[in-house]
C-alpha cells in the first residue's frame, strides 16, 4: 500500500539519518561537482521523480513548485523571499539521480545532534536512531 511504502521510506530516514551520516554527506554533497544547472533544468529532471514519502502527489515537480510558490505569495505577499523558498523546496531531490538514496533526499526534516522531538512525523521511529541514546546529542 502506498502507505506502507511512505512508512517504510521514513523508518530508514529515521534510523539512518545520524550526525555521522550528515558529516558523510556534506562531504560528499558540497564539493559541488554533479555538474552546473538552471533550476529549471533541475525542476524539469523532477519531473518524473517519484517521491517515496508522499506518492499520492501525480504533477510534476516543476508545476509543484510553481503552485507552492503562488500559494505563498497569497498567503504572505509581503515576503517574497518566503515564495522562493517554496519554489526551491523541492530541488534537493535531485541528489537521488546520482546515487543518494531517497530516504535521504525526501520527507520531512528533522534536526540532528539534539535531542529529537516528539513532534517529528513518526517520531517513534527514531528509537532506532543510534543518535537517540548518544550521550551528549539525546
Amino acid at each position: 500500500s502506498r502507505q506502507s511504502i511512505v512508512e517504510a521510506n521514513y523508518k530508514r530516514q529515521h534510523e539512518n539519518m545520524t550526525v555521522q551520516r550528515v558529516r558523510q554527506l556534506h562531504k560528499k554533497w558540497l564539493e559541488f561537482n554533479h555538474g552546473e544547472y538552471t533550476i529549471m533544468e533541475i525542476l524539469h529532471k523532477l519531473d518524473d521523480f517519484v517521491d517515496e514519502s508522499d506518492p499520492d502527489v501525480d504533477i510534476p515537480n516543476s508545476l509543484h513548485a510553481f503552485m507552492t510558490a503562488e500559494a505563498i505569495r497569497k498567503l504572505h505577499p509581503d515576503k517574497d523571499w518566503l515564495w522562493l523558498t517554496g519554489f526551491l523546496h523541492d530541488l534537493g531531490k535531485v541528489m537521488s539521480f546520482w546515487g543518494e538514496e531517497q530516504w535521504c533526499v525526501v520527507g520531512d526534516t528533522f534536526p540532528v545532534g539534539c535531542e529529537f522531538s516528539k513532534d517529528i512525523v513518526l517520531a517513534h521511529q527514531l528509537e532506532g536512531n543510534p543518535d537517540s541514546k548518544h550521550p551528549i546529542y539525546s
